[in-house]
């Protein structure tokens, strides 16, 4: 998400608004090394949201992250556009 929201509550709303959108999650592997995540923003909940996951690329169907992860940077979520 660009220009990166301040708080979690404006992360969820800006969340809320994208449910059923294509997006890929890139999270910090350590290392200077990251993973990219493709899938579709499933349900936002008060503390995570959950990414409905890429069958093609992924052993598990669904993955939950929380809002402090983005707020935090451990990882970035970018919509398809």
């Amino acid at each position: 998400m660009k220009g990166m929201p301040t708080s979690l509550a404006n992360i969820k709303n800006k969340l809320d608004d994208r449910i059923g959108d294509k997006l890929m999650v890139i999270a910090q592997a350590g290392r200077k090394k990251t993973t990219e995540r493709h899938g579709i923003l499933r349900e936002t909940y008060p503390a995570v949201f959950v990414v409905d996951l890429d069958q093609d690329e992924n052993s598990f169907k669904r993955v939950s992250y929380s809002y402090t992860d983005i707020l935090t940077k451990n990882i970035e979520v970018d919509f398809d556009e």
